[in-house]
């Protein structure tokens, strides 16, 4: 009896998650206001909203790091590692693997929630940009900051889903000349709170900003989101 109860609470604890996901998701397609929330419901919904795009992409990058790795092994040549190479900006082999080795998953979530206000910036709302990525390319879709640097205008990608968001900031990780240590350091360790002491260059913070990542990581222990 007892089982039954508690199987009754959790399905409708999922329940009444789901319809407050839907509603957040309509609310943010019309630019409404989001609605009072407490900080254990916006972390519900931003876990609901953006581990599954991290998911699926961790999974697929996965996948592609340990087919390339194979093939790279076992001395095979093809158009998929050369094309692969010029893509991340790489000529050896071993730096390929290293710039498509994917990071853990609680350093993505964690920047999400940074970057993001735990998924109710503006930026989020309007662009699905989970990361707080700049656009510098006029002919890519975008939309511009509220506020200027000066009489320069600040423009952000725009993403059509998270999922592409959150590829599209694996890659930048896995290619950006500023984040070469982050990656030298991600081929040798998966412990998530020493790469982030590598994340200095993501952020005007600097070194706070590593700090930061590290405390969101631990005090919501998203290391559990890793894989092992």
């Amino acid at each position: 009896m007892l089982l039954k109860y508690r199987a009754a609470i959790v399905a409708v604890a999922t329940l009444f998650l789901c319809i407050l996901i839907v509603f957040f998701y309509y609310s943010q397609q019309k630019d409404e206001p989001l609605p009072p929330m407490t900080v254990k419901e916006k972390k519900a919904r931003f876990i609901a909203l953006i581990l599954p795009a991290v998911d699926t992409v961790y999974a697929k990058l996965q996948m592609r790091y340990e087919d390339i790795k194979t093939m790279i092994d076992n001395g095979q040549s093809h158009d998929r590692i050369e094309k692969l190479k010029e893509e991340y900006k790489v000529t050896s082999d071993e730096a390929l693997l290293t710039a498509l080795k994917p990071h853990p998953k609680s350093i993505a979530i964690a920047q999400a929630a940074m970057e993001s206000s735990w998924a109710t910036s503006r930026f989020f709302r309007k662009a699905n940009n989970v990361f707080g990525v700049w656009s510098f390319n006029e002919d890519e879709p975008r939309i511009a900051a509220l506020q200027k640097r000066g009489d320069k205008t600040i423009w952000v990608k725009k993403y059509s889903t998270i999922e592409e968001a959150v590829f599209d900031y694996y890659r930048t990780l896995g290619r950006g000349r500023a984040f070469s240590e982050f990656r030298q350091l991600n081929a040798t360790t998966d412990d998530p709170l020493a790469l982030v002491t590598k994340l200095d260059q993501y952020s005007e913070k600097g070194s706070e900003y590593g700090e930061e990542l590290a405390d969101i990581i631990e005090y919501n222990n998203f290391d559990r989101f890793d894989e092992h």
